[in-house]
């Protein structure tokens, strides 16, 4: 069977978010981060921003000089889950074969589908009609029979764009794909393949073997296997969080150690307020440190599952002396816990045995 698979992406998400809110910001090119005078990234950019090259991930400082005009705002990240909550709520009412992968970003599989439509397309305008209309905002979406077609088809009209590759028509779509759009396969990376004739996608089906395993290693095959248009991964709907933490980077390196493990205290601490939440025990606490330098480190910390504010906020901080902090300045602190579950094993305690019973 054929399957129907949709890939919905949120146009510019964040900062379509803060547009939609404040009239004042539409038609203006808007990034969504930090200052550029305090190693501030663009987290989104508009698409009026992105004209000028303004692209996410890249440093607000750069951002600034490639836009003198930008309009910086600061995320509100609790805004933009309830959004995104209401819009994944649009998702599984059409079909519970959901597989989020951000925020603003999952895979459908509507082969089967409450509105008993057999057209992957019609699903898909129904759901971006439908985001538009609860939320305000637009989507793209892709429909091919396999995930990788469907996340290419996304992008292909954005913004509010709708690309559908037919079973029928997905050798043609290949025949035109640049060796870049492979999953794997970064700037880096495809100039290697250039450098070697590999141009094309469909180049990738007839590479010698060795010379793909040389430039991507052990994704060698089964890029090989994109390259036909093979992709037989299922849509998995959402798994159980497997650990859940916080991370921040400050505007100036942190010297002080009470500073320091004040601020990895309030980390934990939320971290044990997420448990609680979501009715879940964790085992492992982990501590994140990277100095001024960039070099990165993490400690960690086994137990029993807790989730006790103190006793996890009290590990994180111990786990603090165990590095370099307050020794060298920290431009970064991170605190996780791992290794859940949703129940306390009880323990056992076994009555020492008597002489007389052996």
């Amino acid at each position: 069977m054929i399957r129907r698979i949709v890939h919905i992406d949120m146009d510019a998400f964040y900062a379509s978010v803060e547009q939609r809110d404040n009239p004042a910001l539409r038609g203006l090119p808007v990034a969504v981060g930090g200052s550029p005078d305090q190693r501030g990234v663009v987290a989104a950019a508009s698409y009026e921003a992105r004209r000028f090259g303004v692209r996410s991930a890249i440093p607000m400082s750069r951002a600034v000089r490639l836009c003198p005009a930008l309009v910086i705002v600061r995320p509100d990240f609790t805004k933009y889950r309830d959004v995104s909550q209401r819009v994944f709520e649009i998702f599984r009412g059409v079909t519970p074969l959901v597989e989020g992968l951000s925020l603003d970003e999952a895979y459908l599989d509507v082969t089967d589908n409450s509105w008993g439509e057999t057209l992957g397309m019609v699903v898909a305008r129904r759901i971006k009609d439908a985001i538009r209309e609860q939320t305000g905002l637009t989507a793209s979406a892709g429909v091919a029979p396999n995930k990788f077609l469907a996340k290419i088809a996304s992008g292909w009209q954005k913004p509010d764009g709708l690309t559908v590759i037919a079973p029928e028509r997905v050798e043609h779509f290949l025949q035109g794909l640049p060796v870049d759009a492979l999953w794997g396969v970064g700037p880096v990376t495809a100039g290697k393949l250039r450098s070697k004739g590999v141009e094309k996608l469909v180049d990738v089906r007839m590479a010698d073997p060795a010379m793909l395993e040389e430039a991507v290693g052990s994704l060698a095959a089964w890029l090989q296997q994109l390259a036909r248009g093979i992709d037989d991964r299922p849509v998995v709907a959402e798994h159980e969080p497997k650990s859940s933490g916080s991370e921040n980077t400050f505007a100036v390196d942190l010297t002080d150690l009470d500073e320091i493990r004040g601020h990895i205290e309030e980390m934990a601490r939320d971290t044990a307020k997420w448990l609680l939440r979501r009715d879940l025990y964790a085992r492992t606490v982990t501590i994140k440190v990277r100095y001024d330098d960039f070099t990165t480190i993490t400690r960690s910390h086994s137990d029993p599952p807790t989730r006790d504010e103190d006793a996890i906020a009290n590990r994180a901080i111990r786990l603090i002396d165990k590095t370099e902090a307050g020794r060298r300045p920290v431009r970064l602190l991170g605190a996780s816990v791992s290794n859940l579950c949703t129940t306390i094993e009880p323990v056992v305690v076994r009555e020492p045995r008597l002489p007389f019973e052996e």
